[in-house]
């Protein structure tokens, strides 16, 4: 999927970009971050939030995780805004029902950059 399919009015990070932990390695006192099963890569999340105005409150952070062997590092932040404009690339969207019974969404990708310009060619895009 494209950014601009999951994010139509763009988002904004509200959180750090920290690893995710893997449940089933980790033990008392040992971290162990969780890694792709497909990729292998290792799994980081940052949450963001959704600008479409007519989400509810509660609809519109959504955790992204993005897979890196390294941390990435968010766009800088921009003068004048209280949150950081953010985009991601190689998005893949999985459905699934969560705890509740309600049909939720993983977000996974592979980049995360600051906004290109309204107009600016899009390497990825184009190339799809």
């Amino acid at each position: 999927m494209t950014f601009e399919m999951v994010f139509p009015h763009g988002c904004y990070i509200v959180g750090e970009v920290e690893p995710v932990k893997d449940f089933d390695a980790s033990t008392n006192g040992r971290f162990v971050q969780a890694r792709d099963k497909q990729a292998g890569e290792l799994v980081w999340q940052v949450t963001v939030m959704d600008a479409d105005p007519t989400l509810k409150a509660a609809q519109k952070t959504v955790a992204v995780k993005i897979l890196s062997p390294v941390q990435p590092v968010p766009p800088a932040p921009m003068p004048g805004l209280p949150f950081t404009p953010v985009e991601f690339d190689q998005m893949t969207v999985t459905p699934y029902v969560n705890g509740n019974g309600r049909l939720a969404y993983s977000i996974r990708v592979r980049e995360m950059r600051a906004p290109r310009p309204v107009g600016k060619p899009n390497p990825a895009k184009d190339a799809a």
